[in-house]
């Protein structure tokens, strides 16, 4: 097992460090997993909420509210679930040394969009390529 990489509380990744250092990684690292435990919470207290919940409402109103809340919270559930494998495919890409550098380009993904989205895995110029192009297809 590799030794754990120190990280000061305040750290945050700058540009005027090697890409990808293993403070980075670290820093990445913890984010993503902070990340995937807050869903995997959250996914529990739906569950707990769906289960206590499931009662038989009497008056069809009251109902049809407490189906449309449930079928809400599937769906941010599935969202969340869908959430959660990117976030464990990001891990993977720590792990094998691929994070942080984009898969259409192979150049390295800005410490910026990766701060703000961790699970990024293109550049904001190869992503917005990829949208385009998506975008022509899907009009045609």
């Amino acid at each position: 097992m590799k030794a754990q990489t120190f990280l000061p509380q305040d750290y945050r990744p700058a540009e005027d460090e090697p890409f990808m250092n293993e403070r980075q990684l670290e820093y990445f690292r913890r984010k993503l997993e902070a990340w995937k435990q807050e869903l995997l919470d959250q996914s529990a207290e739906t569950l707990e909420g769906l289960q206590e919940s499931a009662r038989s409402v009497p008056d069809l109103a009251d109902r049809a509210s407490e189906e449309t809340d449930r079928a809400l919270e599937l769906r941010t559930r599935d969202r969340q679930r869908k959430l959660v494998s990117k976030i464990d495919a990001a891990l993977r890409r720590i792990e094998t040394g691929e994070y942080g550098y984009c898969e259409m380009t192979g150049e390295p993904i800005s410490l910026k969009r990766l701060d703000a989205r961790p699970i990024a895995t293109m550049t904001l110029e190869a992503q917005e390529r990829h949208e385009r192009r998506e975008r022509v297809h899907r009009d045609d």
